[in-house]
């Protein structure tokens, strides 16, 4: 795809305050998951609460901002090389993985479903405690990255979030964790349904990405972000 490629700049969350130099951009990843169990394939999407200052009412995927722990918590399963060699093309040594962890912890926090697999229970603190005391962890094989955005310097708030993509079937189970969900609300929605919610700018071309990386799935991930002033997609 080519970087020639120019789309409007739309802020979206608090604007910058004018005079006030770009703020840096915090490091983030989500989780696009697929469930193909039904006629048409659907995405797990969640509505966030109108009381927040960042894309308030808009729906979303699931996921946050990377935590030290993320560095350290045990995974059953590590990134494959391919997905690993992407993130380590831009990222320092352990930081992909870090920022999967991040979106399958916060999948968890958020919509109460773990990306995950057996392993024998253990004990931990922090924000992992409650995902390792359900004997599982991670399931980093079953992660591909789609793509990369980094929020425009205009806006206030900002971040270098990585879209990651996974299939249902890696799901510990369909059933929801009770007293996990973060989000206002949580649904299995079908592609060509999500694209007429109230949606931001870069997850509604997510959702073309995901549908576009189902019927190819060697399809090269993108990459948004300013050039010079003008927003450009292009690929990692």
């Amino acid at each position: 795809m080519s970087e020639s490629s120019t789309l409007p700049r739309k802020p979206e969350g608090p604007p910058r305050i004018p005079g006030v130099k770009a703020v840096r951009p915090k490091s983030a990843a989500t989780i696009i998951i697929v469930r193909r169990d039904g006629p048409k394939p659907r995405v797990l999407m969640g509505k966030r609460h109108g009381g927040h200052d960042f894309m308030p009412n808009l729906w979303v995927f699931p996921g946050g901002r990377i935590d030290r722990s993320d560095y350290r918590a045990p995974h059953a399963t590590d990134l494959r090389p391919d997905v690993a060699g992407k993130f380590a093309k831009y990222l320092a040594p352990h930081k992909g993985r870090a920022l999967a962890m991040a979106a399958v912890r916060e999948t968890f926090e958020e919509a109460g479903l773990l990306l995950a697999k057996p392993v024998p229970a253990r004990s931990a603190a922090g924000p992992w405690r409650e995902f390792l005391a359900e004997g599982v962890a991670p399931d980093l094989a079953a992660l591909d990255v789609i793509a990369r955005a980094i929020t425009p310097p205009m806006v206030g708030k900002r971040f270098d979030t990585w879209f990651l993509m996974g299939d249902a079937e890696h799901l510990a189970s369909l059933d929801r964790k009770p007293d996990c969900g973060e989000l206002e609300e949580i649904a299995w929605i079908e592609f060509d349904e999500a694209l007429q919610l109230n949606l931001p700018m870069v997850t509604r071309r997510m959702i073309t990405e995901a549908v576009e990386r189902l019927e190819d799935p060697d399809r090269a991930p993108t990459f948004f972000r300013f050039k010079g002033g003008k927003a450009h997609w292009g690929t990692l």
